[in-house]
Formats: structure tokens, C-alpha cells, sequence
């Protein structure tokens, strides 16, 4: 298939409601058309479409008060003091870096009573929103122009040029997007504020009782929030961290509503989405759920089983993995529950039987039947064909790329011989055997001496990955990361390093002693020890003899260039994307002749969904409440457990049922809410807004029902798990002691 760019110019057609779902869609902030913000009010919103987004208005609108943490997490400026509210979970990494033995910030909670107290966080940045260009005719002529010359213009060089020009004819940071895999092009400018501190965290007993056990269920009863402020120069600047830095005054600030809500009010969420994939074609579902996700998700259950079993012997284990441990369970189950959920929602099908009405359209007419014909079957065909390569490189990359902290360690090591190699004059070259992997031939003999420069930089972050390791730990999933390898992989997929391994010690009864060959590894290695690596490196060593190391020849027996090189061999012209690309394209034609309303897959760029608070019938007869309160953290309450344990003070104070002027009934003080909001992640921390665009909670979760979502949307099923606002104020009043904080906030 001839890779052909197209841009479809009839707008007039972008977003007409005919056949769109109720709630579904994250909108694009700056696409808010008459028909959505018709629909929008006749749901309940009391707001124009100009008050949530205007680029050329006088005044601030709502998206001004919306920021993104590095294209990672949602947050809101809810002070005229530049205060900041996010999701606890969005600063989980932050607070683990502050933390120590002596001053454990995750257990106990951070608290700056005072404005000194509050702690800068290095690198950490904040980007304002300030307008959103649609460039999709600048770029088709660029892309015309270069093919008319006979030059590459590729996604990445393109996107650097287009942000580069952006950059100097507005002093703002560019950012280039594409939407519908290249059918429209955008330019979003943001204002990048780099004096971030630390202001508030509740313990992760508070902000995530429940742990990893009532995550993407419901009902939850988590108050997942923290606080930071954003800093400026005197003048009002973006500014790098001084300690005469002021805090920052925003263009706008969200309202707080303290009058709640109830079933049926309408709400929205304005954030920063990260990625979906619902353009995706059955094809690519039926891999994920039958093949790579079910390997992923067996590998990562394992290993988190490995680290907390050493994280319940040792709080001090506990700490050094709480973050990775944190990340890893968050994405083992969102993708196990986007397995269970395809299956149980028929994703796979409800796509073929879509796709069963694509052809016909595509029949229809001579042009895309030219254009489009053999589309779904060359799908069908390189996803078949992928299937065995796409099992080894799943378990490759669970395993051998993410598996252990010695598959971070071990790749820097290559990256001093290739420095060494650049110094000296010498350049390795590539031999590529025909039906086995590539191999690189370097004259690698001379001794030199790896220190200064260069060398202190890669030690400096190899003493990063030592520091937060514990030895025993990491000797347990290096032999899981082995064994697991050995066991699942084709024999092809061994390198011949390996390969000599498994042989040695593979006894006369046909088993391999995987303990004894990580032990040979672990023993024979100087990249176990931040000790070792400085002795060997401060002798005079070859290049050969670093990588002699048993630990960089087993890790670097395989590359993942062998497999992107068996890959490329299996699919031919055309490949995987350029098939995505066009059947994203079709399906966009195909959605504008039919007059539906569409949106783009997420991808960090600012998006609006709306919807209602509500119950969930999760299964037939089964009615969850749309609020969960703080009963029921008592009732959940298990002294024998990390997740379900409580703090005395956090207990009693629950307990005595004093919420102050947050909650003016005697009864339980809710704690979170659904709505049917449509989000992904990157909404964490989004706030979540009533009809007048007042803040009345924070976006935290999905539920176990939703995560399929990535892929297709599920009407009655897709709901966003959200904080009370009044249940976080409540924590800062009555539990923090946070009396400025209020103050600060007017309330």
C-alpha cells in the first residue's frame, strides 16, 4: 500500500451529534463548537463555551485556572497565591524522594504549617495552556513541498521544526500534535513554570487506604489529594528556584463549592489526558488481550509478589520500593482489567462488526476501494503473522528491559564504550546475518581509564539506581527475570552467551538450576556494588573487558534491535503503522460523510468531557451508591493489613465525627463520588467541576468496569472516581492543622 497523506477538509461535518453516545468524548478544549455546548447546557451547564475557553478573550476563562504536571497528571490554581491541587497519587514520587527512615513523608503525611516549611521539588515544572493553533494547512504545504523536492520530512523532524518556529515567533513553549494519525495538526502554547515546592500530603494511609487492593473498584475511600505552589521571579516571571522567589499570582483561580451535589447534577472535568487507542482495529485488540497483555500481566503480578513479600519484612524495603512498587501495580492492574473488560464487553467484535461496515463503505466506491480495499485483510494478515515475535518480545521486554534495576545499570556501561570508542577514533560496525540476530563487531583491545568526565555523569546515575536497591531483592528478580526468560522464549532468542549458560547448567534430568546460574552472574559481576564498579573502575581496563562483565554479556547477548529487525523482515511494506494510520483515516472519512461527531484519541493535549453524578449497576441486580463516606473507612478498617490499617490519630478522629463546618449533618462525611465522565490517564488530578464551573472534587480513578476504555467506550459502564473537596478541606482543618491554608482559600 502506497502511503498516501491526506487531509480532509470538510470541517462543516466535524461535529454533528447525530450519532454520538451520551458522556462519551474527550473533547478538545479548543474545538468547543455551537453543537457541544448546546448539548453540554441542555445536560445543566449554566456556562458559555467562551468561559471555559477563549484564547483571544480580555479576561482569564476556566481553562486558565488548569495546568499540567509535565504531561503526566492534571492540576488547578485554587488561590490567588499560586497554590496547587493535584492528586496525592501525581506527587507520590516527589514525597517518596523526600522521604527517609527518619523522616518518612509517605507514612506520616507533609504538612508546611509555615511558607518556609514548603520544600522545592527539583525539575519539577508546571505548564500553562495559553492557546491552541490548528496549523494543518501550514503543514500539508510543508509536506507537499518536501515531496515535490524529493526530501524526508518525517513525524520527528517535522514536529522539531514546527516547534521550533512556534517557540520564536511567540516566546512560549510549542508543542506539535497530530490528530486522527495525521488528518488534522495542532500547535499548543504553554508557559512553563519551573519553581514548584511541596505544600501538603496526606499519609498514603489517607490518601490511598486501600492500597492497590480497592484501586479501579468502588467503592473507594480515598482523599487523593496533595497541594504544591508555584513560584515566579518578583516580576511576575517564570523563574528557576531562588529563595527570593514570590509566590506566583495566576491570570485565574477555581472557585471551591462547598454545596455539594447530588444524582443526575451535571458536572465536567478539564485536564490533560494522556493516550487512548480507540481508532484501534479489532485486529490490534485481539493481540493485546489474547497474547502480549495476558504475559505482562502474569510477569508483573510475579514480580510485585517478589517485592512485597520483602517489603512486609522490612519497613525500610518498603520505603526504598514504594515507588516502584506503586507504579507497577498501577499499570499491572489497569491492564489485567483491560482484559477481563474487552472480554466481557466483546470489544474484539463490536469493532468486527464495525469493520464489517467499514468494508462495505469502502466497496461502495471506486476511489476508496482503490485507496482502502485490501485494508482490513493486510490487517488481519501482519497481525496473524506477528503473533510469535510479538510473545518473545513481550516476555523480553518484561523480563530482560524492565525486569530488574540491573537492566538500567547494565546499558550504561554501553554507553562509556561508545564514548570511549568515539574518543579513540574507533567505529563499531554492524554484521547482520541472514535468519539470526544482528551483531556489532567492535576492535574493542586498548586499555584506557574510565574516569572524569563522562564517566562521572554515567556514575552519578548508576549511584542513583544503587541507592534506591536492596541487594537481596534484586538477586530475587534477576533469578525470576532468568527463569521466566529461559522458560517462554524461543530457543532463536537466546543469544550465544545464554545459550552456554542454560547448557552449563542444565543437569542430566533436563532442568535448568536457575538459582545457580544467577549466583554465577551475581558473584562474577562488578556491577553489583556501587563498590565494585568503583574499584574496576579505577584500573586501566579495555573496552573488551568491561564488557566481559557476566552481567553486561548476559544482558547484552539480545538486543531489542534483533527483535525491531525480525519485525521489519516479518511485516514488509506495508508495515503495522502505516495499516493503523489509513484505517484511522477511513474511519474518519467514513464517520464525517455519516454526519457523526468526533473526537481524537487522547494524547496530552487539554480536553473537556462532561456527564453526571451517579449510581453504577456494575452487574444485573447490583446497584452501587454514587457516594462512598467515611463509615465506610471505618468499616474497612483491618489492624492486620498495610492497606486497610489506620493512623490512631487519623481513626480517632473519624471516629468522634466532628467535621466542622465541611459537612453539617451528624452523619458520615463523604468521602468520594461517581460521575460518568469521560477520562483516561493523565486526568488524574483533573478537577472536577459543577454547572457554574465550580470545584467540587478531584478526578482519581476509574472503576475495575472502565478499563477497557483505552480502547472503546462502554455507555453505562465508564465512570470517574472522584475526591469531595469538602472531604480534602476537612483533612486539612480538622487532621493537618493547615489553618492557612484555609485562610489562604477563604473559607
Amino acid at each position: 500500500m502506497k502511503t498516501i497523506i491526506r487531509i480532509f477538509s470538510v470541517l462543516a461535518c466535524l461535529f454533528f451529534w447525530q450519532a454520538v453516545k451520551a458522556d462519551e468524548g474527550m473533547w478538545m478544549i479548543n474545538a468547543i463548537d455551537k453543537a457541544l455546548e448546546k448539548k453540554m447546557q441542555e445536560r445543566g451547564l449554566k456556562l458559555s463555551a467562551r468561559e471555559i475557553y477563549d484564547a483571544d478573550a480580555e479576561g482569564a476563562v476556566l481553562s486558565d485556572a488548569v495546568v499540567s504536571l509535565e504531561f503526566g497528571c492534571t492540576g488547578s490554581i485554587i488561590s490567588d497565591q499560586g497554590l496547587m491541587i493535584t492528586n496525592h497519587h501525581c506527587a507520590y514520587s516527589d514525597v517518596h524522594a523526600l522521604s527517609t527512615d527518619e523522616k518518612n513523608y509517605l507514612e506520616d503525611g507533609f504538612w508546611a504549617i509555615s511558607s518556609s516549611d514548603e520544600v522545592p521539588i527539583k525539575g519539577k515544572k508546571v505548564y500553562f495552556l495559553k492557546k491552541v493553533l490548528d496549523v494543518t494547512d501550514e503543514v500539508v504545504s510543508e509536506l507537499e513541498k518536501a515531496e515535490k523536492e524529493g526530501r524526508m520530512l518525517g513525524s520527528r523532524k517535522l514536529s522539531f521544526l514546527m516547534e521550533k518556529k512556534y517557540k520564536a515567533e511567540t516566546g512560549y513553549e510549542a508543542w506539535f500534535s497530530s490528530m486522527w494519525k495525521g488528518s488534522r495538526y495542532y500547535i499548543a502554547l504553554y508557559e512553563v513554570y519551573s519553581d514548584v515546592r511541596l505544600v501538603a500530603a496526606p499519609p498514603v494511609s489517607v490518601a490511598a487506604f486501600g492500597g492497590d487492593i480497592d484501586n479501579w473498584e468502588w467503592p473507594q475511600h480515598k482523599c487523593d489529594f496533595a497541594l504544591y505552589r508555584i513560584y515566579t521571579s518578583k516580576d511576575g516571571k517564570p523563574s528557576e528556584y531562588s529563595p527570593l522567589n514570590v509566590p506566583m499570582v495566576p491570570e485565574k483561580k477555581l472557585e471551591i463549592s462547598l454545596a455539594g451535589y447530588k444524582p443526575g447534577d451535571f458536572t465536567m472535568v478539564i485536564g490533560f489526558p494522556g493516550m487512548t487507542d480507540r481508532y484501534s482495529s479489532s485486529y490490534e485488540v485481539e493481540s493485546r488481550v489474547s497474547n502480549t497483555l495476558p504475559i505482562s500481566n502474569k510477569v508483573r503480578g510475579d514480580q510485585m509478589a517478589i517485592m512485597r513479600e520483602w517489603m512486609n519484612r522490612d519497613p525500610s524495603v518498603r520505603l526504598k520500593y514504594a515507588d516502584s512498587y506503586f507504579s507497577l501495580s498501577n499499570v499491572q492492574e489497569l491492564n489485567e482489567g483491560e482484559v477481563l473488560c474487552c472480554r466481557r464487553f466483546g470489544v474484539a467484535e463490536a469493532k468486527r462488526k464495525s469493520e464489517e461496515k467499514l468494508q462495505v463503505w469502502i466497496d461502495s466506491d471506486p476511489a476508496r476501494k482503490e485507496k482502502w480495499g485490501n485494508l482490513l485483510s493486510l490487517a488481519s494478515e501482519k497481525y496473524e503473522a506477528l503473533g510469535s515475535l510479538e510473545r518473545n518480545v513481550t516476555y523480553y521486554r518484561e523480563t530482560l528491559i524492565r525486569g530488574t534495576r540491573f537492566s538500567r545499570i547494565v546499558p550504561k556501561i554501553n554507553i562509556l564504550k561508545s564514548d570511549v570508542l568515539k574518543k579513540n577514533g574507533i567505529r563499531p560496525h554492524r554484521v547482520i546475518d541472514a535468519g539470526g540476530p544482528c551483531r556489532e563487531e567492535v576492535d574493542c583491545c586498548r586499555k584506557f581509564r574510565f574516569r572524569g568526565g563522562r564517566y562521572n555523569s554515567i556514575r552519578y546515575g548508576m549511584m542513583k539506581e544503587y541507592e534506591s536497591m536492596v541487594p537481596e531483592v534484586e538477586r530475587d528478580l534477576l533469578t525470576y527475570a532468568v527463569r521466566t526468560y529461559f522458560e517462554n522464549v524461543d530457543s532463536i532468542w537466546l543469544g550465544p552467551y545464554q545459550k552456554a549458560l542454560k547448557k552449563h547448567y542444565t543437569g542430566g534430568d533436563g532442568k535448568c538450576d536457575y538459582a545457580a546460574l544467577t549466583d554465577s552472574l551475581w558473584k562474577g559481576s562488578f556491577l553489583t556494588s556501587i563498590e565494585k564498579l568503583e574499584k574496576f573502575a579505577s584500573e586501566d581496563h579495555s573496552v573488551d573487558e568491561y564488557l566481559a562483565d557476566p552481567m553486561c554479556r548476559f544482558f547484552q547477548d539480545i538486543s531489542i534491535r534483533d527483535f525491531n529487525d525480525a519485525r521489519a523482515r516479518i511485516e514488509g511494506e506495508p508495515d503495522i503503522l502505516e495499516l493503523n494510520r489509513e484505517y484511522t483515516h477511513a474511519i474518519y472519512q467514513k464517520s464525517l460523510q455519516d454526519g457523526m461527531a468526533q473526537y481524537p484519541d487522547a494524547n496530552s493535549t487539554m480536553r473537556i468531557s462532561y456527564g453526571t453524578v451517579g449510581d453504577i449497576e456494575p452487574y444485573d441486580g447490583v446497584v452501587c451508591s454514587w457516594r462512598s463516606t467515611s463509615a465506610g473507612i471505618l468499616e474497612k478498617y483491618d489492624s492486620s493489613t498495610y492497606e486497610f490499617g489506620l493512623r490512631k490519630d487519623w481513626k480517632k478522629l473519624l471516629e468522634q465525627g466532628d467535621w466542622g463546618k465541611w459537612w453539617p449533618e451528624s452523619s458520615a462525611i463523604a468521602v468520594d463520588f461517581l460521575t460518568d465522565n469521560d477520562i483516561t490517564g493523565g486526568n488524574s488530578g483533573s478537577p472536577v467541576l459543577d454547572a457554574e464551573g465550580r470545584l467540587i472534587g478531584l478526578a482519581f480513578d476509574g472503576n475495575k468496569e472502565s478499563l477497557a476504555s483505552n480502547t472503546y467506550y462502554t455507555p453505562g459502564y465508564n465512570k470517574c472516581v472522584c475526591t469531595d473537596i469538602r472531604f480534602v478541606l476537612f483533612t486539612l482543618d480538622k487532621y493537618a492543622g493547615m489553618s492557612r491554608i484555609i485562610k489562604e482559600l477563604g473559607l
